[in-house]
C-alpha cells in the first residue's frame, strides 16, 4: 500500500479545531453546516497539495508524511508549526485621521486591506485605532482530524 512521501500529491479531508472544540475549519460541507460555519460560496472537498512543497502549515504536513491511504489521525499543531506566535511588532497604533481621510469607521474586528497586507481592527481610541497585522490563528494551537482520502505517486 502506498505511503505518502515528498514529491507526492495527496488528498485529505480535514476538520480543524480550536482547544475548546471549536471547529474554524473543513472539507466536509455536513461537519460545516452542523457547526454554523457552512459558507454556500466555498467548494468543500479534500485539500489537495504536494507532499514538502510548503503549501500547507509545517504540522498538519509533517502529521501526513508517512500515512496510507484511508489512515485517520487527530493531531495536535503548536503555534510555530501552524502560524507563529503573535509577533507584537506587528500591532500598531494610527492616528484617527488616516480613517477619517479614508472615510472609514473603524470597529473592533473590522478587518482592513492595507498596501502591508490585511490586518484587523483591535481597539478604537479617541484619537488612535489599534490595528493587528498578525495572521489571525497566530498564537493559537490548533487539532486537525485528517484522513488521506488519495496519493498521487509523482515519480
Amino acid at each position: 500500500m502506498d505511503v505518502v512521501e515528498n514529491g507526492d500529491t495527496v488528498k485529505v479531508s480535514y476538520t480543524g479545531k480550536f482547544e475548546d472544540g471549536t471547529v474554524f475549519d473543513t472539507s466536509e460541507e455536513d461537519v460545516a453546516r452542523e457547526h454554523g460555519i457552512f459558507n454556500p460560496n466555498r467548494e468543500y472537498s479534500p485539500l489537495v497539495f504536494v507532499m514538502g512543497a510548503g503549501q500547507i502549515i509545517r504540522g498538519l504536513e509533517k502529521a501526513v508524511l508517512g500515512m496510507k491511504m484511508g489512515d485517520v489521525k487527530t493531531v495536535e499543531i503548536p503555534p510555530e508549526e501552524a502560524y507563529g506566535e503573535v509577533n507584537p511588532e506587528l500591532i500598531v497604533s494610527l492616528p484617527m485621521e488616516l480613517f477619517r481621510e479614508a472615510n472609514i469607521q473603524p470597529e473592533p474586528g473590522m478587518v482592513l486591506e492595507t498596501s502591508s497586507g490585511l490586518c484587523r481592527v483591535t481597539e478604537v481610541r479617541e484619537n488612535e485605532v489599534v490595528v493587528d497585522f498578525n495572521h489571525p490563528m497566530s498564537g493559537k494551537t490548533l487539532y486537525f482530524e485528517i484522513k488521506v482520502v488519495g496519493i498521487t505517486k509523482n515519480r
